[in-house]
């Protein structure tokens, strides 16, 4: 919580500032940009250069903007900034506006970081700005925690998070010994405070360290170096070319990913269109799906759904058309749901990511009558997976070949071969440094990658036409299946699980299954759309297969060297294939991932493949 002293923000609960009375702005700049020689190393990069920055203590968010404006006004057009901090008391929105509004100089900045802001969840954010040129990647948890999933990527520190004598927690020797282990060599530091017990701490851990003049009325401050070349940065270019083979909502975020970093794209999708499998569906939802025991598929899953909202909100607008932001409710219908909704709510949630409501709350929220209360996730909503795809895929450096059917994928000199045919027959071959499979189960027909552990699961959707009562509903509706509010008259009901059948037809009887989850969502509902009374043979829908994987953790990374897969999302796929394919990118290109090694190494299809060839 922020209070305000003397027009200057002030933490209650640590009783510090966030910054100097003096001059905040020329705090920052003195004490981290000038204190790890950021002007010149910035300079120095060359095209293709990343360079990272790790902080201990985002706050206000102040150094990110410095350090950004900086990079924006020095560094090469071509190079890139990742910046990575950790904070465990996020301010809330309002706060936040408050705080860098004493920042004119800095609001084009600013603006950009404040509308991100709302999308942020507990756990990793990777956030993207300045065309993708700038990445945030902000850590909402514990600091020892949290460096301890980072592994040799970061160039400089910004030592930050308030004094040591008022928040010890940023201060301990775990944390310095983490930082350095989460650092390249020749790594630099910088902080305001110049403490006898953080000098010691930084050596010990294996930092040079020297004391430097302070900002304003501090005398001294402390900054030093890791051995190696301070200058040192990372040598480790984006891929001149790459493949990417699926055009659904994976394939075309993985190539939206890499395009955003230089790689010249072909995206290959065998359909005479994008979005026309799985991700076909006129609508899709946003449904974040967690387990009070956020165990690591729950942790990818909400770094995910973050992820997902930010992109979409650079992507497509609030419409009503293409997208909606009506919330989703997840009805405790059951016995096994209520518990999982009681532990999740007995949990500390930011309300705009949850919030536990009764039955009449619910029933409120939807616009119609429901037996059950749940989880409301008030951001949550849908998108039309076609658009979505294709303003992913809309970028200059990505080309496009629909119809075109991949027969066969083989080592080549320059890294992989991709054969196949297209649509009139005709065979056709690429060579390129990177491969990234996003077929779905399909993928199992290239010989590097049959032993993926994919199952095809079908599913099917029920298109029922809206009616005066059913108009009502404002809110997606889930229990067993779920149930969307209506879109040019039609409600869209789904979804069925049938696991290992491959046929896309439709069928009555999954009709009716879904029709059946209806009553669960509300029988109100279901009596005034006059379920039974409908004809079964004449309802619309669509039926597609998706790849289920054990575990239900999507198998993202590297399998070999040069051919990575974005597979396995099952029904998550429009929350999870944009930070997958982010993450594919950040590993390809040598940056800084966007999630936990722990998560990482559960996401990588290589651990998979050594598993299925061992057993």
């Amino acid at each position: 919580m922020i209070d305000w002293q003397n027009g200057q923000p002030f933490s209650r609960r640590f009783g510090d500032i966030y910054f100097s009375r003096d001059s905040g702005l020329a705090e920052k700049r003195h004490v981290f940009l000038q204190g790890n020689h950021l002007s010149g190393r910035f300079a120095s990069l060359a095209t293709g250069d990343a360079f990272a920055i790790g902080e201990t203590g985002f706050g206000t968010g102040l150094s990110f903007l410095c350090a950004w404006q900086l990079f924006d006004e020095i560094a090469s057009s071509r190079a890139s900034l990742d910046f990575f901090s950790v904070e465990n008391y996020p301010l809330a929105e309002r706060e936040l506006a408050d705080a860098l509004a004493l920042w004119p100089e800095l609001r084009r900045y600013a603006d950009d970081l404040i509308a991100r802001w709302p999308r942020r969840v507990p756990g990793w954010n990777r956030w993207s700005f300045g065309h993708g040129r700038v990445r945030l990647t902000l850590a909402i948890g514990d600091v020892a925690e949290t460096l301890s999933e980072i592994h040799n990527g970061i160039d400089a520190w910004f030592l930050d998070g308030f004094s040591p004598a008022r928040n010890p927690e940023m201060w301990t020797q775990p944390v310095f010994e983490h930082i350095v282990q989460a650092s390249r060599p020749g790594a630099t530091f910088a902080t305001y405070t110049c403490a006898g017990r953080v000098r010691h701490g930084l050596e010990q851990a294996g930092f040079q360290v020297s004391k430097w003049p302070g900002f304003g009325r501090k005398r001294e401050m402390l900054r030093g170096s890791l051995p190696g070349s301070p200058l040192m940065q990372s040598t480790r270019s984006s891929p001149a070319t790459a493949v990417v083979i699926g055009g659904g909502v994976a394939g075309c975020a993985v190539a939206s990913a890499l395009a955003l970093r230089g790689t010249s794209v072909t995206l290959i999708e065998h359909a005479p269109a994008l979005a026309a499998a799985a991700s076909g569906n006129s609508h899709g939802i946003l449904h974040a799906r967690l387990s009070a025991g956020l165990n690591l598929l729950q942790r990818f899953v909400l770094a995910s759904y973050g992820h997902a909202l930010a992109l979409l909100d650079q992507r497509l607008p609030i419409d009503g058309i293409v997208r909606a932001e009506c919330g989703e409710l997840q009805l405790a219908f059951s016995a096994e749901e209520s518990k999982r909704i009681d532990k999740l709510a007995a949990l500390r949630w930011p309300p705009h990511i949850l919030q536990y409501v009764d039955a009449a709350e619910a029933s409120s929220l939807a616009g119609i009558e429901l037996a059950y209360g749940g989880l409301w996730f008030p951001v949550g909503g849908w998108v039309a997976p076609a658009r979505f795809c294709a303003e992913l895929a809309a970028s200059p450096a990505i080309t496009k070949r629909t119809g075109h059917r991949v027969e066969s994928l083989t080592v080549a000199n320059a890294g992989w071969r991709v054969e196949g045919k297209d649509q009139r027959g005709q065979t056709w071959s690429h060579e390129t440094q990177l491969v990234v499979a996003c077929t779905g189960y399909q993928v199992k027909s290239f010989a590097p990658l049959a032993d993926l552990p994919l199952t095809p699961v079908r599913g099917q959707i029920t298109l029922v036409p809206a009616t005066p009562y059913s108009e009502n509903l404002r809110a997606i509706v889930c229990a067993g299946g779920y149930l969307a509010p209506s879109v040019a008259g039609m409600h869209v009901i789904g979804a069925t699980h049938g696991f290992n059948d491959e046929a896309i037809d439709l069928r009555a009887a999954d009709h009716v299954e879904n029709l059946s989850r209806l009553r669960e969502i509300s029988p109100a509902l279901a009596s005034a759309m006059n379920i039974d009374s409908l004809d079964i043979g004449r309802l619309g829908g669509r039926a597609a297969v998706r790849a289920s994987v054990p575990g239900a953790m999507p198998l993202v990374g590297e399998s070999l060297p040069g051919l990575y897969t974005s597979l396995g999302h099952g029904t998550r796929g429009l929350i999870t294939a944009g930070l997958s394919g982010e993450l594919i990118a950040a590993a390809a290109c040598g940056q800084l991932p966007p999630l936990p090694a722990s998560v990482v190494n559960a996401l990588s299809p290589a651990r998979k493949l050594i598993g299925r060839m061992r057993s």
